[in-house]
Order: C-alpha cells, then structure tokens, then sequence
C-alpha cells in the first residue's frame, strides 16, 4: 500500500479542527427508540459535565421519552407565523448564541416551516457542525434520499422529506437502533408509538411486518456499509491492502420520467463498489419541452445532493460520446436505462444499450428495466408542434411541384426527383425532422401523382416505378434527417459558443483591470446587457456594515440581508431558487478567495421567479474569473501595503540610528553655550555673549528643522500625507523660501531669475516651498563662502521648473541617484559631515506627491550642482472680469 494513502486514512481519522461531531441514531422505522436511545445518551454526558442543550426533542407523547427529559436543558422553540397558523421550529439563533458543548437535534429529515433560515433541518445541523457544536440526531432509513425509490417499491408510500446520503456518510459515529418488527408492532398495539385510532391506520397502510422487515433490513445494509467503510479505513492506517477505489461509474441520464430513478440507483451501486461516480447527458441539439428540462434539471440537482458529478456533453451520437467519455475518465462500469422498445430504433441502429454493446470495449454496461414501475408510464415529452414550420414544409412541397411542373418537357423523369429532394433539404435546414418529413410524404404523392405513368393518378403501372418511389422516399427521409441534425448541432455549437465568448470577453475586461473597483466595474458592466434580471455586488466591511460596491443601489429587506449574511459566512450560495432562506427576491453568489468571500454576487430576476439552471451555471462560470481578479487584485493590494509597512519599518530603523547622533550634536552646542552663560554670566563681553546666543538661536533652529524633516518623512512614509491643493504664484513660493532661509543664504550671492509671465501652478503651497527650502538649504551647505547661488524658474506648454545651481563640490554621476536616498553618508552626499540626511528624500517625495520629479545637473558654469524640482501644470483658472 502507498504512504499517501495510509496518510489519507490518518488524516480522515483525525477531527477537523474547529467543526462538531455528529452522532446519528439511525433506525428502520419510528418507534423503534432512536429518540429514547439519543436521550439515554444525553443524561449520559450530562453526568460527565458536559455542556448540553436541547434543540428540539419531538416525544410524540411517548411518556417514556418525556421522562428522559427531565433534568436536560432546553432552548426554547421559536414561534412562526405562516398564513394565520401558528408554527414552531429548532431556534438555530438561539444555540448558537448559546454555544453548548453538544445540541440534540431530533428528526435530521425534517422540512422546516416557511421563512425558516433553511429549508431543511440537516442544513441546520450543518451550521451547528461549523461552528464546532457536537450534535445528536436521529433518523429512519426511509428518509435517505438515493432509498427513496426502493422505501416507494416496498411500502407503497413516496417519501417527501429526505436528506442527502452524503451527510450520514460525513457522520463521525453512526448507532443503529434496532428493535424487532414483532416487538415493534406490539408497541403500535399499545399505543406507545401512536394513539389507537393513527396506530390501526398505520399497521394497515405502512408498518406491515413485511414492510418492517424490508426496512430492517435496508437499516442494517446501510449501517453495515458504514462499518465496511470505517473497517476498509483501519485496514488503510495500519498499511495493509484493503479494496481499492478503482475507476468510475457513470450513469447516462435523459429528460425522462426514469432519469432520477436511474440516479438513486447509481447512487447505491457507487457506494456499495467504493467508486466515485458521474451523471452524464448527452445534448444531441435536439428540442425539449419544458417538462423534459425540469426532470433533467431536477435530476441533475438530485446528483449533486447525492454527491455526484454532473456532467454535459455535446455530440451527435449518445452511444458515442458516452463510451468516448467513459475511456477519458477511466469509468469502469457505465449505467443506462432501458431503451423503450419502438419500431424506428430496431430499424434504425436499435436501442442504446445495444450500441453501447458494440462500441464499448472492456467496459461493463449495466441497464436497469426502469419501465417497470407502480406508477403509470409518464409519456414521454412531445416537442411543441410549431403550424408555421409545417406551413412552410406545404409551401415548399407545393413550390417544388410547380418547378418540377415547368421543367418536365426538359428535364427526365429521374432529375424531376431532384427538384423535390433540394426542397426537402431546404426545409429540414430551416426548421426540424417532422416539416422535412412531411414535405417529403408530400412530394412523394406529387411525384407519384403527376409524374409516374399513369400521371393523375396513384396507380404504378411499371414495376421499375416503384423503386422510384421508394428509394425517393428513401433519399428523402435520410437527407432531410441528415439536415436536420446538422442543423441541431449547429445550434448546440452556437450555444456553446454563446458561452464561450462571455467568458473570453470578460476575461479580456479583467485583464486591464488593476484594481478592486475596477474589477467590480467589469461585473457589473457585463451583467448590465441582461435586461432581465437586476445586478448587485455586495461586501461586508471591517465594521460589519454591509455595502453595495457597484451594481443596483437598493435597500434590502431583513430575509435577503439574513441570505446574504448566511452566504457570506458559509460560502455557500443561498436566497432566491435555493434551499436557505429562498423567500427573498435575490440569489446571493459567494465570489471566494483561498480565505472565504471576497464580495457576493447578487442576481434579482424581474420576474421574481427563480433563475433557470443553464442560467445559474452560465452566472457560476462567469463568477470564477471574476473571483480570481478579485483575489488578484487584493494579492495587489496586500503586496503594496507589506512594501509600504516594510519602508516605514525600514525608515524607523534608520531614525533610530540616526537620531542619537544627528540631534544630540545641535543640543549639545545650546547646551554648551547655555552653561557658559549661566556660569560665568557678565565675566563674559557683550559681544561674545552676543555670539553665543545667536549660535544657540541658530543650532535650535537648525534642530527645528531637523524634527520638522522627520515628521514630514514619517507622513510620507505612513501615507498621512494630504494635498490640500490650491492657485499660487511660483514668484510666491520662490520670496516665501528665501526669506525663511535669509540667515542661511547671507553669506552666499543669491541670484534670481524669474521671468515676469508666468503660469499659476495648483499645488500644496507649502509643501512646495518646504521642499524647495530643503533643496537651497543643501546647496547653501555645501556653497563655499561667498559662492553664488542662483535660483531660476521656467516653464513650458507641459511643466513648470524651479532650478538651484550651487558652486560647491559637485557630485558624481555614479551617486546622483543616491542623493535622494534617507540617510545617505557619503562624503559628497546629501548630508554632507552634519545633518539628517532627509532633505532631498524628503523634496522628492513631497514633489512626487504632485506628480512632478526631481532632476540633478550640473553647476554654474560647469561648477557644483543644480537640483531641479519639476512640477506639471494644469488648466489655468479663468480670472473673473472686475
């Protein structure tokens, strides 16, 4: 045996961290003790200190029941009201909030009452299951749904509520109840199941000891293929060979009566065989009527609940395509019902089990005799006869007689035929194989009656005239068949096509879309042509508070929010046309991620009625790679806030390291001079007290701007930055900086060039002039004494340009780009033996945030720097006329 299925089994042993687990007492039939057993159970794990509580308990006035009550808390019943009658039902809200160590859920199969969150109570004992409640239940065997139709073929009754086999087969513990039919019986009698008068009923209509006995021993298969399961599992984690899993089943199913007969029964041979197991129809483009597309849909859901695989294919042959896709999927066995047995199919290739039989090689066909069935036999449903389709099969017919009419004097006997045959083929093109069929049998009495000897008349006079005849029927029918079936599958193809160009054309949207909003755009962008239903994208913040991104804008009632809430938290699609919370107007669509729903898609139809299946599917497909740009585009997001965080990460580090040094030096010179004057006091002359102060007003300014550096990097780097634009003059900005840096320009010759006609730029005023202050501020330090430094202003049709040139150093140009860097120490660098190095990454960023840039160049006359600060400009405003 390999590793990987021995760590299967391991891993299928272990609890699924944070979900409950489910006991079911499974039973043949009430009244045998499941809910007396379950009960037994409880005031077990009571003793033990369990944290327990009572769900619903249905004791049917069984006093022994009642009595194993006592004791055990209960959550009370919530009350609804449905049509003036007044209904309880399991308050799921209610132990949720509650959140015991284990709930008793009875009846598993039970139909809740309209308005109910879920249609069923096993959907509420799911949710239970989610959020980590162990459950007790109890079930009988009749409710299973693929048992349903052998339960109808034993007692006579069809049972409604059942539950998908699936959720026993997911039960962590099954306990069979078991009591025998004698006994069972005994008990009916005695009215400890019902009450005289419903128990006489019941042994006459259902609890037979025949019947008893059948289900007895349907329960005790069922629970012996669980043990065989759960045994076949041991055998696995020990490493030991047990019956392997090996190829598939797939069971072909029609628009027909026998359809979910045929899917209970592949539901069975798949369990009992360990195989998993497909549903498979073949659309040979023919028409259905309405009827036909529920049953196969209401097949198609009946599989999915069972959990199988449901399967469309597209060909002309079903015997075909069903054995081409059994060899694809390495099916081992294929199952089919029986062919109804009619003259044209022995004629014409036979039945389908029959070709199958041909054309498979090494597959084992199974086929079940569904025909033989209590019910009576649902005819099976007839295409709608369209009255203009054979009106233009009439036309034709009577067309193609005139034509062949004309050309008779020309033209011999047989090329006549032809003429007839092209309008046959012109009709089955056109419409279906009954119009072609028709215009054939027409032209065939016109080609009989006017053409063959003795002409006006029906009589066939020569013997060779009747192969005519009927190898022109013959040619007739095979031609306008064969049309036909081109035609149909030249539709199924433009369907499929259809399909095919929705999905590429979104996928073509999504490609340029960047972001999220852009994303949800594309959504609702491409639902907008369906005029026939209403759009929405809905999300859930942080807070909590629902919100529609993008699609209808509409307030939603208390059921839709509660579907769409139970959507959002289950990842599961609920509301309108599906089994939780359906009575609202909207079908909600969870579109997820790898980390649950991202946003929910939701479809309101105008008609209010439920979307079709195609149509669900087509949304299904379509919410995919919608899902996926989602994600792609939060992938984005998140990539972008970890760069951000990982540069203010990076930006603290650096502070830190540089602030002991860069902000201690000024402090220490105040503190220098401030104990010098304190300690000596007048001893000192004016004038060096003088100079003293002036050098502590220049070092605390030199430390004013140091801090003020560091708050503009910190909001920068944490994104706090804000624009609070407004029209200013480039000359003001310019007189603004030069006078805030007057003592630290003195020493310089300061040269200005600023031409008298210049645009008005839209910008943050002050974090412009902060940045050109930093900018003359670095080339002043650098600038030996008395050295020029000129500041130019420019401007085009596209931006406007403030340039500072210096006679300093210079610097290279392999660290012209690192100038810009935080705390760059080079020894031509921004910092330059003294300050924080923040400067020119701290102009680059604020101009940056304007969409403008920052350039390096060469000095005055080929001497120092020249830092330019590039700003675009914008649309002047129109000035007002005085």
């Amino acid at each position: 045996m390999s590793d990987a299925l021995r760590a299967d089994a391991l891993l299928a042993e272990m609890p699924r961290e944070g979900r409950g687990r489910l006991k079911v007492f499974l039973g043949a039939a009430p009244g045998v003790g499941k809910t007396f057993a379950m009960l037994q159970a409880a005031q077990a794990q009571l003793r033990q200190g369990v944290n327990l509580r009572v769900g619903v308990v249905e004791t049917h006035g069984r006093a022994e029941t009642e009595s194993m009550l006592a004791g055990l808390p209960q959550q009370p019943l919530r009350r609804l009201d449905y049509r003036g009658m007044a209904m309880t039902e399991m308050d799921l809200d209610g132990l949720l909030a509650q959140r015991p160590k284990l709930a008793l859920v009875d009846e598993l199969a039970h139909t809740n009452a309209p308005g109910s969150r879920h249609a069923k109570r096993w959907q509420d004992v799911q949710e239970l299951l989610d959020t980590g409640i162990d459950v007790y239940t109890t079930v009988n065997v009749q409710h299973l749904e693929a048992l349903n139709d052998q339960v109808r073929d034993i007692t006579g009754v069809q049972v409604r509520e059942t539950l998908p086999d699936w959720v026993l087969q997911e039960a962590d513990e099954i306990l069979l109840v078991d009591l025998p039919p004698r006994e069972l019986l005994e008990r009916l009698r005695e009215g400890k199941v019902y009450v005289p008068e419903q128990a006489r009923a019941a042994i006459d209509a259902f609890f037979s000891q025949t019947n008893l006995t059948a289900l007895r021993e349907l329960a005790m298969q069922t629970a012996a293929a669980r043990v065989d399961a759960d045994l076949n599992r041991r055998y696995r984690q020990r490493g030991q060979e047990a019956p392997a899993v090996r190829g598939r089943l797939l069971v072909g199913i029609d628009g027909d009566h026998q359809a979910e007969r045929l899917v209970r029964h592949a539901c069975r041979v798949a369990e009992r065989r360990h195989l998993p197991w497909s549903v498979v129809h073949v659309d040979t483009g023919i028409g259905r009527s309405e009827e036909a597309r529920v049953q196969l849909q209401g097949a198609q859901q009946l599989a999915e609940r069972l959990g199988g695989e449901v399967v469309t294919l597209r060909g002309e042959s079903v015997a075909k395509a069903l054995v081409e896709h059994a060899d694809e999927r390495r099916a081992s066995l294929l199952l089919v019902g029986r062919s109804r047995q009619r003259l044209r199919r022995h004629w014409l290739g036979r039945g389908l089990a029959e070709r199958l039989l041909r054309q498979a090689n090494g597959l084992e066909i199974s086929v079940i005799d569904t025909e033989v069935d209590r019910r009576p036999a649902t005819a099976r449903a007839r295409q709608p006869v369209r009255l203009l389709d054979y009106g233009v099969a009439m036309v034709a017919a009577v067309a193609a007689t005139g034509l062949a009419w004309v050309v008779s004097h020309t033209l011999a006997l047989p090329n006549i035929s032809l003429v007839f045959l092209a309008a046959v083929l012109l009709v089955a093109v056109r419409s279906s194989l009954g119009p072609a069929l028709a215009c054939a049998a027409l032209s065939f009495l016109a080609y009989d009656f006017l053409f063959i000897p003795p002409t006006f008349s029906f009589t066939i006079a020569r013997q060779e005239d009747v192969l005519t005849l009927l190898f022109f029927l013959l040619m007739a029918g095979l031609t306008g068949n064969l049309a036909s079936r081109q035609r149909r599958q030249l539709d199924a193809l433009r369907d499929t096509q259809t399909e095919t160009t929705v999905l590429l054309d979104l996928s073509r949207k999504l490609t340029a879309a960047t972001d999220r909003q852009a994303v949800l755009n594309v959504a609702v962008q491409q639902f907008s042509a369906w005029t026939d239903v209403e759009v929405c994208l809905l999300a859930r913040g942080k807070d909590g508070v629902w919100k529609v991104e993008a699609g209808v804008q509409r307030l939603l009632a208390d059921q839709e929010r509660a579907a769409a809430e139970w959507s959002w938290q289950h990842d599961q699609p609920a509301g309108l046309g599906t089994d939780t919370l359906p009575g609202g107007r909207w079908w909600w669509l969870p579109l997820s991620g790898e980390e649950g729903p991202l946003v929910l898609l939701g479809v309101s139809p105008r008609d209010e009625a439920p979307l079709p299946a195609p149509r669900r599917r087509l949304i299904a497909a379509l919410g995919q790679p919608l899902a996926q740009a989602l994600a792609r585009a939060q992938l984005a997001e998140d990539l972008e806030a970890a760069r951000l965080h990982g540069e203010t990460e990076q930006l603290r580090s650096a502070l830190l390291a540089s602030v002991s040094h860069d902000l201690r030096t000024p402090l220490t010179a105040m503190r220098g001079s401030i104990d010098s004057l304190l300690a000596l006091g007048e001893a000192i002359p004016l004038g060096d007290r003088l100079e003293l102060l002036e050098g502590t007003r220049d070092e605390a300014e030199r430390l004013d701007r140091y801090i003020q550096n560091l708050l503009d990097m910190t909001r920068l780097g944490h994104g706090g930055l804000k624009l609070a634009r407004d029209w200013v003059a480039p000359v003001d900005i310019v007189a603004s900086a030069l006078q805030r840096l007057r003592p630290v320009l003195a020493p310089l010759q300061v040269e200005t060039l600023i031409p008298k006609e210049l645009p008005l730029l839209y910008v943050h005023a002050a974090l412009i002039e902060q940045a050109l202050v930093n900018v003359l501020e670095n080339a002043a330090r650098f600038s030996p004494s008395q050295g020029r430094l000129r500041i130019s202003v420019e401007a085009d049709d596209v931006e406007l340009r403030f340039a500072v040139s210096d006679q300093g150093p210079g610097i290279p140009l392999e660290e012209r780009d690192k100038i810009f860097d935080m705390f760059y120490t080079a020894a031509r660098g921004d910092r330059g033996g003294q300050g924080t190095g923040l400067g020119l990454a701290i102009c680059q960023g604020m101009v940056g945030a304007h969409g403008g840039r920052v350039s390096v160049g060469d000095g005055i006359d080929g001497q120092g720097t020249t830092l330019t600060l590039h700003l675009p400009l914008h649309p002047q405003p129109q000035l007002e006329e005085e």
